[in-house]
């Protein structure tokens, strides 16, 4: 990574009185998956927008490719690809006419078009298809067929606006490989999505947006650890051997119906061998162990949802 691909500061935009983005700051290092989360109308689609010069910021400092969106939008242009959420393969033509219209537009010699055409559609796994119209495509390959013409013009920045709805698993997971495949090539993807499995499988760095601004921003991981709740759970079959443990771990909740005890827990390897220390000590083995830790899903509900959530910290989040 030797620099940001995209870097964006005091992001606003409103549209009359609705405020759309209220000063949202995002740097994407080169070579890297950054996904932004957030419910339906938080801005997601907005960003990209503006990003991919589609529209006009109100306001904000913004630097895609190393080039200022606002003076130099047609370099930006240049260094950029786009998908999004509506796929744009015309079904009324072939998978390869697709392909070289796109070719055409970025003013490849025909030569080239078709050599590139055909290198993505076989890479792609859609040369047996290829002379096909469109319309006959599944959901999976039109999706597929989408990114390989994003790709026709060589981007180094990608975005994908929610580029896996609709898709069956199958066809989901067949994108990720896709998406990771593009970034071990050196591009920087800048990823939109609903599922957050995605974006907990894929994406370097999450930023969750909500209310028009970043709600939180990290690894998965950090943003993970943002959330409380997480424990270890110890069922018993053996009441005395459930009472001689609720009696080493006094802080644990008990459910005497279930002979079961829940300690709260980060799920860290030394905090769960302090608990089987504890155990060892009193001279108790549990029947059952398992350990939850927050996941994505708790830390967007929890910072779109109401819920409370601990301040981040600087070190933990940016």
């Amino acid at each position: 990574m030797t620099g940001l691909a995209i870097a964006a500061n005091g992001l606003r935009k409103s549209y009359g009185d609705k405020v759309v983005l209220d000063g949202v700051d995002l740097n994407v290092p080169e070579g890297t998956i950054f996904s932004l989360l957030g419910p339906n109308g938080a801005g997601k689609t907005t960003a990209v927008k503006i990003l991919s010069t589609l529209v006009t910021a109100d306001a904000g400092d913004l630097r895609v490719g190393g080039h200022d969106l606002a003076t130099d939008p047609r370099a930006v242009r240049a260094a950029i690809g786009v998908t999004g959420q509506f796929s744009a393969v015309d079904g009324l033509i072939t998978g390869e006419e697709n392909m070289l219209l796109m070719a055409d537009l970025h003013h490849l010699s025909r030569a080239q078009g078709r050599r590139v055409a055909a290198e993505l559609l076989e890479r792609f796994d859609l040369a047996e298809a290829a002379r096909k119209p469109a319309s006959t495509y599944s959901g999976g390959m039109k999706r597929r067929l989408d990114i390989a013409m994003t790709l026709v013009g060589e981007p180094r920045i990608i975005f994908l606006d929610e580029p896996t709805t609709g898709l069956d698993p199958r066809s989901r997971h067949t994108m990720w490989q896709i998406i990771r495949e593009l970034v071990t090539g050196g591009v920087t993807v800048f990823l939109t999505t609903q599922y957050l499995e995605e974006a907990d499988e894929l994406a370097d760095r999450i930023a969750v947006l909500h209310d028009g601004r970043i709600a939180a921003e990290g690894s998965a991981g950090e943003l993970k650890r943002l959330v409380p709740g997480g424990h270890v759970r110890l069922r018993f079959t053996d009441p005395a051997a459930y009472r001689a443990a609720a009696s080493a771990l006094r802080e644990a909740s008990r459910d005497d119906d279930a002979l079961a005890l829940q300690i709260p827990s980060g799920g860290s390897q030394r905090e769960l061998r302090a608990v089987l220390d504890r155990l060892d000590t009193a001279g108790v083995e549990a029947d059952e162990l398992t350990v939850h830790t927050p996941d994505l899903d708790d830390v967007f509900f929890a910072l779109t949802g109401g819920a409370t959530v601990p301040a981040p910290s600087k070190e933990a989040v940016r």
